[in-house]
């Protein structure tokens, strides 16, 4: 490394290149660090040879790519995101105090949302009816409390963010790809909305970097690790949701679960965990309480308090007298049927519809919309 590239050097370089340091845990990296100082281990080279570490990994430190890394800091611009080190003060501090902390995230939106409390709502993919309309009222509701942190996943991830947005509140969505990708794909509006409305997107990988199996576990871990506690809404006995719960207890973190029928085969893996230990939740209340002495001041996080009351009850009113919202049913009520009582354009009707979702009014199902009826 000559001169002229080592000013150009930022602490995003030399921490992306901690990363780098092939099958490290991320502890032994952060000691790595805290032993020689992040720049110095770079010329410890003769040193390291003493340490016990590979040849890779000592062919990383002494040889970074650092052209690579100048490329994911351009990259991440590019997408307007920024990078935050392991020793950012804008670092989340219960994400530190976990076994493998991600040694950067990649963050767009809001980081201050990142010193706030947090609670995470967690589910299935393939939810029923009534677990999304309990995911988006739940969410809704801690938004008075907490920030609401999901992986923006189908299902209760999506109806978590969800009804976070339609109180004003503010919600965390951590992704499994870099954060010039949206995945599933359905869901850019979603991210569109987190971001327009003050919310953040987290990921610890690259621009770039695709969704692939591996990733979701690791995903996981950070949606628990971020936040106080964890809820889990539906789950079936095989549900990713249940390794954020695993995570949860692992990283010392509460975790709750709705109950539901025990005919409901997504509800199983809710009811094995209240059997082990976990804590039944019926409503808000009991999330709350657990944490009384962290919220027992409001946070005000609702931003609709800053609202003028006429005028949020005059868009309110609005809405539900949508012809379109007239137009959907409280039993499912395919899109062709939407547009024949609307009388509108399918294009106008598909968008006139996500509006309807984004604000709790119906909810997409297999086969159409639903009506939803928020209180």
């Amino acid at each position: 490394m000559n001169s002229s590239e080592e000013r150009n050097l930022t602490s995003a370089h030399y921490w992306l290149a901690v990363k780098a340091i092939p099958r490290l845990a991320s502890h032994k990296k952060i000691a790595l660090v805290e032993k020689y100082g992040l720049t110095a281990l770079f010329s410890s080279t003769t040193e390291l040879t003493q340490s016990g570490l590979t040849s890779p990994q000592r062919l990383a430190i002494s040889s970074p790519d650092w052209e690579f890394f100048s490329q994911i800091i351009s990259d991440s611009h590019l997408c307007q995101s920024q990078i935050l080190p392991f020793d950012d003060p804008a670092y989340p501090q219960l994400l530190k105090e976990i076994y493998d902390p991600p040694i950067v995230l990649f963050v767009r939106g809001n980081i201050d949302l990142l010193s706030l409390p947090k609670m995470a709502i967690v589910g299935s993919r393939n939810a029923t009816v009534s677990g999304r309309e309990i995911a988006h009222k739940l969410a809704g509701q801690l938004t008075e409390k907490f920030v609401v942190t999901s992986g923006m996943a189908l299902g209760i991830d999506a109806q978590a963010h969800l009804g976070a947005l339609h109180k004003q509140g503010y919600t965390i969505a951590v992704v499994a790809t870099g954060l010039d990708l949206t995945y599933p794909a359905r869901h850019k509006e979603l991210q569109k909305n987190i971001i327009a409305n003050n919310g953040l997107i987290i990921s610890e990988f690259a621009p770039g970097v695709a969704p692939k199996q591996g990733h979701f576990p690791k995903r996981n871990r950070l949606i628990s690790g971020l936040s106080l506690g964890v809820v889990v809404v539906e789950a079936s006995l095989k549900s990713g949701s249940l390794i954020s719960a695993r995570c949860a207890l692992e990283q010392g973190r509460e975790v709750f679960a709705v109950p539901s029928s025990i005919y409901n085969a997504q509800a199983k893996g809710c009811h094995w965990l209240i059997k082990q230990g976990a804590k039944l939740v019926e409503d808000t209340a009991d999330i709350v309480e657990e944490f009384e002495d962290i919220v027992k001041d409001s946070l005000n996080l609702n931003r609709n308090k800053e609202k003028d009351n006429s005028t949020e009850k005059s868009n309110k009113q609005d809405l539900c007298n949508d012809p379109m919202l007239a137009s959907v049913g409280y039993e499912i009520t395919p899109v062709d049927l939407v547009v024949s009582r609307s009388k509108l354009p399918i294009d106008v009707v598909l968008t006139r519809l996500t509006v309807l979702e984004l604000r709790g009014l119906v909810s997409a199902v297999p086969g159409g919309y639903l009506k939803l009826n928020r209180g």
